[in-house]
């Protein structure tokens, strides 16, 4: 059975090991300042939440997310990362994460969860199941250096 909580500072260690889990996984490069940073984020802001799922004990995998207001809605809540084990995938316990913290979410006032992901994640098949797909939909970020160099 999957057993979910918040993380404490108890956690810092482990949830390290599954953090630079997922940024390798995903060739991101961080510093140590960004763990202490991030880990702070997580136990210290009330909008910004981490979670730690355990099998037997061992946590296995973690999730954050934040909750943010609407323009049009009561609020959101967006699953930043969600990292598990790759010895225990495939039981469950990303399921169980996503269900928890959609109930966290609309147990403080932010009823819409949701997520990015890279369009041939593995995960996609998990996702495509747990979540609504919005077939067209385009993510954007603003790159500040693109737009300095455009000519007028």
């Amino acid at each position: 059975m999957v057993e979910i909580s918040l993380l404490t500072e108890s956690d810092r260690a482990r949830w390290e090991v599954l953090a630079r889990g997922k940024d390798a996984y995903f060739g991101v490069e961080r510093g140590d300042a960004d763990y202490e940073r991030t880990w702070r984020r997580l136990l210290d802001d009330e909008q910004i939440r981490g979670i730690a799922a355990r099998l037997d004990g061992k946590m296995v995998a973690i999730a954050h997310y934040l909750f943010h207001a609407s323009v049009w809605y009561a609020g959101k809540c967006y699953l930043a990362d969600l990292f598990v084990d790759t010895e225990v995938r495939r039981r469950g316990v990303a399921t169980a994460v996503i269900e928890w913290a959609a109930r966290d979410a609309k147990e403080h006032g932010f009823p819409s969860l949701y997520w990015n992901t890279l369009e041939d994640a593995p995960a996609r098949a998990l996702y495509d199941k747990v979540g609504k797909f919005h077939q067209g939909f385009i993510l954007y970020s603003y790159r500040r250096d693109a737009s300095r160099n455009s000519t007028p």
